[in-house]
This record gives C-alpha cells, structure tokens and sequence, in this order.
C-alpha cells in the first residue's frame, strides 16, 4: 500500500463546503451537535472536526449523519456549481 497524500487545495475547500452544508442542515432541523453525534452514535468530537472540515468522514459516518439530521445524504454533499444541461437537451424547460 502507498502511503497517504496530503489533500489537495481543491479537496481542502470541498471538504469544508461538506462540513459546512453538514451545519446548515443541522441548523435546519433545529438540532445542536451533541444531538447529532448522539443519534449517529459517534463521538461528539469526531462530528465537530467533520462538520469543520478538519476529518475527512467515511461514507457509512456521513450515511449515519444524514439519518441523525433526517436529510438525504445528497443534501451533505451536493455540489453548488451549475451542472451543465444534458447532450441534446438545448436548455429548454419542457423538452
């Protein structure tokens, strides 16, 4: 096995956009953090260094995270950057 990498510039700020839409769902649902970790029985620290970007969490940890808050995994992770329209599609609403 290769030794680990450092996390690029670009993966850096992902995972802080990660952990900040992590926050804001969780303020949504009106939950603290303690709540959280508590459903998705892991330590409150751990959550806290996710939802700060500094823990890079595994997928079954965010699965659980998203279950604790009640929001579909793709809400954690969603992309915010315009995806481009389908091939074919022309951008128009109702084709």
């Amino acid at each position: 096995m290769s030794p680990s990498r450092p996390p690029t510039p670009r993966v850096l700020t992902r995972r802080r956009a990660v952990g900040e839409q992590i926050r804001a769902a969780r303020l949504y649902a009106n939950l603290s953090q303690e709540q959280v970790a508590l459903r998705g029985e892991m330590a409150l620290g751990q959550y806290n260094r996710i939802e700060q970007g500094h823990s890079s969490p595994l997928l079954d940890t965010l699965i659980r995270i998203a279950d604790a808050i009640g929001v579909p995994l793709s809400d954690l992770v969603r992309e915010e950057e315009p995806r481009p329209a389908p091939p074919g599609d022309g951008g128009r609403p109702g084709r």
